[in-house]
């Protein structure tokens, strides 16, 4: 109820940061701890092994792709019966949904396990770094299940009134992730397969507690009996199919990224790409984290018809988003050395590169704010059709025309403006959306 009163108050920083700050806190974190999965590796393996990570991070992110949109998907499919009290029918199709998570979990394991040593055959990397990538991606796959469990439990926690124990549960997971990193590859030497073993441990703290919460009666949506309704599969599937497609292409960028830095620079270039990946990321969930958090707010004043509130929170929201452009461009300049030397030392190659790198795409941080606050905008507004020509057009359809012609003009420097003139770009378009409809939604 005290956040249900945040939207009869007036629309102040004080009153929008209680919603925003505990998402920003939640991706934040989530972002930090992927970072100190690299720091281990960097620091303890190599930079080859990190380079390694970067380069299965493709075969990974579908996985993940699958999970988000049965997840998405699913989760509106069944909420929404839950709305209309068909409370029986919506459990029935939650416990069938999460057995097609594990099918598809067993199916993907299986499938990763055989096609793992033609995967990075036709890669032309050192015999050191492929069997890096061997080793993380076939320990990585044995929690395919779990992983794909943790993405929907996730969800479905925060629909049955759990939000708190969802977060709870990412922060005991991340903290169990790091201190693994420590045991396996700074105590007992268990190389990268171990970093790879503490991540899916870690990512299974939410599966236990998930299959511990929904065995449970009182919990607004547990396990029964399940029945399968290929309705029910199908609308989750069309429901959940953009957020698929946004993690696959995500995959595909990492990979085009991947390829063109190893024929320009070769396997110290993906290692720099890693490094400089991680910051982007870093800054980049402070955003992502601020949307979501403001989002709720956006959609209850539009449907409430309070333009002069939605007026407000957007303004508000736009001069937040540039006082946090300006601190993180800022703090990446002034920390490109210090941030880079803790994944590589001056010495390695590798260092170069990424402060080169790191300096030409922090310029991207004063755009992708701005972005991801538009497409959340338009998302938190029930135009998903906007939403998604922004979100594609600036994951996939911007980053390929500058990382095709970039490169091929400035070399590896066109590889690094690749993402600030990406970003730009769909900035511009942004821009565009946001005057277009301005008066429609009255913001």
């Amino acid at each position: 109820m005290e956040n249900q009163n945040v939207y009869f108050k007036p629309v102040t920083l004080k009153n929008v940061m209680k919603f925003a700050v505990p998402t920003i806190a939640m991706t934040v974190f989530m972002s930090f701890y992927t970072m100190v999965d690299g720091l281990f590796v960097s620091n303890l393996i190599g930079t080859d092994a990190l380079s390694a990570i970067n380069l299965t991070a493709p075969v990974i992110q579908l996985v993940t792709a699958v999970s988000t949109m049965l997840a998405t998907g699913g989760s509106a499919v069944i909420m929404k019966k839950m709305g209309e009290h068909k409370d029986r029918e919506a459990r029935e199709d939650f416990t069938g949904l999460i057995l097609v998570n594990v099918l598809a979990g067993v199916i993907m394991c299986a499938a990763g396990y055989l096609a793992t040593d033609h995967i990075f055959a036709g890669m032309d990397l050192t015999p050191g770094v492929e069997g890096y990538c061997v080793e993380y991606l076939s320990r990585y796959l044995v929690f395919t299940v779990p992983i794909l469990l943790m993405n929907n439990f996730t969800l479905y926690m925060i629909a049955s009134g759990r939000a708190t124990l969802s977060l709870i549960c990412s922060v005991t997971g991340g903290v169990l992730n790091m201190a693994l990193d420590y045991v396996f590859l700074g105590v007992l030497h268990t190389g990268i397969g171990g970093a790879a073993i503490a991540t899916g441990l870690g990512y299974s703290v939410t599966t236990v507690a998930g299959l511990v919460v929904f065995s449970q009666k009182r919990s607004l949506l547990h396990f029964c009996r399940p029945v399968f309704r290929f309705k029910v599969l199908a609308g989750a599937a069309a429901n959940g199919c953009s957020e698929m497609a946004t993690a696959l292409v995500t995959g595909i960028i990492t990979m085009m990224f991947n390829w063109t830095m190893l024929r320009y620079v070769g396997e110290d270039g993906v290692a720099a790409v890693t490094i400089i990946m991680y910051v982007l990321m870093f800054a980049s969930s402070l955003y992502a984290g601020y949307s979501c958090g403001v989002a709720p707010m956006i959609s209850y004043y539009y449907g409430e018809r309070s333009h002069e509130k939605l007026k407000k929170l957007a303004a508000l929201s736009l001069k937040v988003i540039a006082c946090i452009s300006l601190v993180t461009v800022a703090a990446s300049f002034g920390l490109t050395r210090p941030l880079v030397s803790v994944f590589a030392r001056p010495d390695n190659p590798v260092y170069d590169l990424a402060v080169t790198g790191n300096r030409i795409c922090t310029v991207a941080l004063l755009f992708i704010g701005f972005n991801i606050f538009a497409s959340g905008m338009f998302t938190a507004l029930s135009n998903g059709v906007v939403s998604a020509i922004l979100a594609f057009s600036r994951s996939f359809v911007f980053m390929l025309i500058t990382m095709l012609v970039l490169p091929l003009l400035l070399g590896v420097n066109g590889v690094w403006l690749a993402t600030p003139a990406a970003e730009l770009m769909a900035l511009i378009l942004s821009a565009f959306m946001f005057v277009k409809h301005r008066k429609r939604y009255g913001y």
